[in-house]
């Protein structure tokens, strides 16, 4: 069971968070990134961090699906797909409202949307949301599943790093359930799969 963050260090971040600082937590797959996802300053300090490039689309975390419909814009079919698999290692591609900045979705008209199934990425979540939901690493390196793999380029970039002990690992699975496109095949892919194919 994974350690439970001390309540300062997630009020800690949600304050750097408020500042447009970045953070890095813990979440079911590996750690994440964290900045304000509706601050496009903030954003941009993602993308310098992970060396990204800005054709490359953020995702955005949240605490619940109901939160999800004030960034996205929800139909029927999708908000029964997060209903179904939120929380969890899912990225939900959905309409974005004006609210999220084109610099998180490169100018897109769409969004991912994550309510990762951790207790203190919830926790932090419960605190400020939307923050952005990408891996803590530069851009093609390796994922961090615990707090001493992290690269000391993300590491120095983060102004707080929550500690939630070795994280399970694997990534999530990218689905846009409205158009029945999925983007990436990760954790619970088959899962998924039937469950579009029963709702075809």
């Amino acid at each position: 069971m994974a350690p439970a963050a001390p309540t300062d260090d997630l009020d800690a971040a949600a304050a750097a968070i408020g500042r447009g600082e970045l953070v890095i937590y813990p979440t079911e797959t590996v750690y994440g990134l964290g900045a304000d996802g509706l601050d496009p300053v903030a954003v941009e300090r993602v993308f310098e961090a992970k060396r990204r490039s800005r054709e490359d689309p953020l995702s955005l975390a949240v605490p619940d699906v109901e939160a999800a419909s004030e960034i996205a814009r929800l139909d029927d079919l999708t908000r029964a797909f997060m209903n179904r698999f939120l929380p969890g290692p899912v990225t939900v591609v959905c309409e974005k409202r004006s609210v999220v900045p084109d610099a998180l979705t490169a100018g897109r008209d769409r969004v991912g949307v994550r309510v990762p199934d951790h207790d203190i990425a919830l926790a932090l979540l419960d605190r400020v949301a939307p923050i952005t939901a990408t891996s803590a690493n530069v851009s093609g390196g390796d994922s961090a599943g615990r707090i001493a793999d992290l690269d000391e380029a993300i590491a120095e970039a983060a102004a707080v790093i929550v500690d939630g002990g070795e994280t399970p690992g694997g990534g999530s699975t990218v689905v846009d359930p409205q158009r029945r496109v999925v983007h990436r095949q990760g954790l619970l892919a088959d899962e998924i799969d039937a469950w579009l194919d029963a709702h075809a």
